[in-house]
């Protein structure tokens, strides 16, 4: 009996989703041959509230993921109330899938450099590996405490369900989420940043035209 591919899971506000987002979704399902997810963020602790609502956010993933059967939406942290911790996620996902599926969180390595000012963060390493999405010739610095904590935990090919960290290589695309409401609110249209899905329908982008009003 074969073994379940891997979960993955990249997390953020998605406010709004652009090819940055997606791009690194999918070459990290691609190295991890793995099923990837989408989890937007409710409230995130460490950022101003989202320009878009909810269902907004989730409307404009639904368009962007239309058509492709790798990557996925998880809606878990929008159910679920209070702030969107990473830890209660991945918990919430072990539970669902049981205890031997490989788990992997998704995260910039910016991210993971600030790794250790998470909520609870040796505890991530409990419930899944980490997969560290780098960019050619940028290096992020671990703090001590951080480097010495992933210690022997960095391979080449995960194994097991969780405790591990691995480097996936990606495609450096310069896209931010905060560049794009900019030009919005700059009366601009940000093409081909975003799927062309988005623009599709108007109501979608309505929050971030707004920005200019």
């Amino acid at each position: 009996m074969s073994r379940p591919r891997p979960l993955a899971i990249l997390g953020g506000t998605f406010d709004p989703v652009h090819h940055g987002h997606l791009r690194a979704a999918w070459e990290a399902a691609e190295a991890l041959d793995a099923e990837v997810r989408l989890v937007p963020a409710r409230t995130p602790p460490h950022r101003p509230p989202p320009v878009a609502d909810a269902s907004g956010r989730v409307a404009l993933l639904r368009a962007a993921l239309a058509g492709q059967d790798r990557l996925a939406l998880d809606t878990r942290e929008l159910d679920r109330d209070g702030p969107s911790y990473t830890v209660d996620t991945l918990a919430s996902l072990r539970a669902d899938i049981g205890p031997d599926r490989s788990l992997v969180l998704l995260v910039g390595a910016d991210a993971f450099a600030g790794l250790a000012s998470w909520h609870l963060w040796r505890d991530l390493f409990a419930f899944a590996h980490v997969g560290v999405l780098t960019r050619p010739g940028t290096t992020h610095p671990l703090s001590g405490e951080l480097a010495a904590f992933i210690a022997g935990r960095r391979v080449e090919r995960l194994q097991g369900p969780a405790g591990q960290v691995v480097d996936i290589a990606i495609t450096p695309l310069d896209i931010a989420a905060t560049a794009i409401r900019e030009s919005f609110a700059a009366g601009g249209e940000p093409r081909f940043l975003m799927p062309t899905a988005c623009f599709a329908d108007e109501a979608l982008l309505a929050p971030y035209r707004a920005l200019g009003r």
